[in-house]
């Protein structure tokens, strides 16, 4: 381990990790932290070069991002944990339930994507045009270097096909909004690709969890407690 996590906890039970998405922290999770914690011992982690999360020498990859998650794990001896991710971070969440399915409890994949495809192209195309820009002024500045990383999570990750989702072992619940930057098609074949996955949409954006706390909470909940 190169880094060290910074992570906010609360609460007693069984553990449950929080990962935010891209560009984002820890902080994105403000409104589940109580309500969650009154049931479940709650870590909210800041991803690797995200928040308060050094970004360290290894790979800025979603796959780095999942060996990143395992280390947290082993480092605070959390042998299994339900993982609640949403965007990149249900993209990490997804990729360490196929490599690591014994150190998955139940898994909760909120607005994740297999590929870029599966974002709507009005998203999609101007993230890509800004990392190729980005990514030709890297060599000359930092800034731009951490642009060009941060939005080449979202053009060349996670890089998943569909029918590898079927090792996932994990009682998964599958969630995106009505208006999601995600594909609705996409979001049903992750749902469909996932033995056995539960799917559900709630009323609104990408941003469920943030601008829609008490549905999000509600349903969470009830399939963490089922």
């Amino acid at each position: 381990m190169d880094i060290k996590h910074f992570y906010i906890e609360s609460g007693q039970g069984d553990p449950i990790i929080l990962l935010h998405g891209n560009g984002e922290s820890s902080d994105y999770f403000k409104n589940q932290m109580d309500a969650f914690a009154e049931h479940y011992h709650v870590y909210a982690i800041d991803t690797r070069g995200h928040g308060k999360t050094p970004r360290g020498d290894k790979p800025f990859t979603i796959r780095q991002f999942s060996d990143d998650l395992l280390g947290f794990m082993d480092e605070h001896q959390i042998e299994k944990a339900h993982i609640l991710g949403f965007s990149d971070g249900g993209n990490i969440a997804m990729i360490f339930a196929m490599q690591h399915p014994e150190r998955v409890d139940r898994l909760i994949l909120d607005g994740a994507n297999l590929d870029p495809r599966g974002v709507k192209p009005a998203v999609q195309i101007p993230i890509e045009i800004g990392y190729r820009i980005a990514k030709r002024f890297a060599e000359k500045s930092d800034s731009a270097k951490a642009n060009a990383e941060m939005l080449g999570l979202m053009v060349n990750d996670p890089n998943v096909a569909p029918e590898e989702l079927a090792v996932i072992q994990s009682k998964t619940l599958v969630m995106a909004g009505t208006k999601d930057l995600i594909r609705r098609e996409h979001t049903k074949l992750i749902a469909a690709s996932i033995p056995e996955a539960d799917l559900v949409f709630i009323e609104g954006d990408h941003f469920i969890a943030a601008k829609h706390p008490e549905e999000f909470n509600r349903v969470v909940l009830q399939f963490l407690d089922r």
